[in-house]
């Protein structure tokens, strides 16, 4: 496949860093709130209810900001049996769960027969979205299998996966990569995994961990490269920003971002990202007060109830809250808040929301 991490123009380059850094908060959340309502006009802030299961916790690519992984044979590794998968996907749906999230380290010792039958077991026992495994989760078994990333994700996809989460991201420049992640994929391989999933009808989400020590002109690199790949797929069903918690990683010198370079990250985004249709606040790394903010600096979706959180919690960041207080948050900045499913389809007033209709659950029933 071509490279896929295309030069970005430096006029283009130097037009989004000036207002990144230059134009007054204000005026630029104001602005990417228009871009917003254009966009979704009814009022609405939508959110979903689903469970964030880390499957195995075992890794070896020794990422410097994550404080999740253990080496493989560390006493506190896991790999969740089937069983326990689940028992967690069942109490998930008895609290109205419509997906899961399933991801977690790049433990060599799983191989596809394992990510296949568990999937098949899931679909077969405890049928429910499954929003799953991050690029660089793919790019592992089709190395470790000698396989195309193509004939990977087409056997997971036949197996039971619907749709892929876009973490794995952190910032999409080399050199930045390089220095805080240098055993994982680089931004080609994961725009082309991306692409790959597009290809085969998947959606995926875009996100951007950013607060490592890259600079505003990496972020700025960063979202244009997620819309260079989103104008040629459209497989991109939201883009999602969050910061850095540097507490407990090998990077926990580095002062945690505000909530200020949040919220303008947010909105510049908002600007620039005119083909990808929904933000998702990160209310889990930002608290729910900068979150209701962020729904007039451009983003119309509140995320996951989530139910379970494990990797950013073990930074010592947990904002975990009930549904009824994000329903609260949604209301009180002036919005509606609805129900939605993995393709941002809202659920109507009556359905039931454990049965989940985006297309990819649709298609797969039919």
């Amino acid at each position: 496949m071509a490279t896929l991490a295309v030069e970005i123009p430096r006029g283009e380059l130097e037009d989004a860093l000036d207002l990144y850094l230059r134009a007054p908060l204000l005026e630029l959340g104001t602005y990417a709130d228009e871009v917003r309502e254009r966009q979704h006009p009814a009022g609405v802030v939508t959110y979903i209810v689903d469970r964030n299961i880390n499957y195995t916790n075992i890794c070896v690519t020794d990422c410097k900001f994550c404080a999740f992984y253990r080496r493989p044979k560390h006493p506190e590794g896991y790999v969740l049996s089937y069983e326990e998968i689940g028992q967690k996907i069942d109490e998930a749906k008895a609290l109205g769960a419509v997906q899961i999230l399933m991801q977690g380290g790049h433990n060599p010792y799983l191989k596809l027969d394992w990510y296949v039958g568990l999937l098949q077991t899931i679909k077969r026992y405890h049928p429910i979205h499954v929003h799953g495994f991050s690029a660089s989760e793919i790019d592992l078994i089709a190395r470790i299998h000698r396989l195309s990333v193509e004939e990977t994700l087409r056997i997971l996809h036949a197996a039971g996966l619907d749709s892929m989460p876009g973490a794995g991201a952190e910032i999409l420049v080399d050199r930045v990569r390089d220095r805080i992640a240098p055993k994982k994929i680089g931004t080609d391989r994961w725009l082309e995994i991306h692409e790959a999933a597009h290809g085969l009808g998947m959606l995926t989400t875009a996100t951007m961990m950013y607060g490592v020590g890259e600079t505003a002109g990496d972020r700025i690199e960063h979202i244009l490269r997620v819309r260079s790949l989103q104008a040629r797929t459209a497989g991109f069903t939201a883009f999602i920003a969050w910061s850095f918690q540097p507490r407990g990683t090998e990077l926990a010198h580095i002062p945690e971002a505000t909530g200020v370079d949040y919220l303008r990250t947010v909105a510049v985004a908002r600007i620039l990202l005119d083909n990808v249709s929904n933000f998702q606040v990160s209310y889990v790394t930002q608290g729910p007060k900068v979150a209701q903010v962020a729904l007039r600096f451009g983003c119309n979706d509140f995320g996951s109830l989530m139910i379970e959180e494990n990797v950013v919690s073990a930074a010592g960041t947990n904002y975990i809250m009930p549904e009824a207080e994000i329903r609260r948050l949604i209301e009180d900045a002036g919005f509606k808040p609805v129900r939605r499913y993995q393709d941002y389809r809202m659920i109507p007033d009556g359905a039931d929301p454990t049965v989940c209709t985006c297309r990819a659950c649709e298609r797969r029933r039919t």
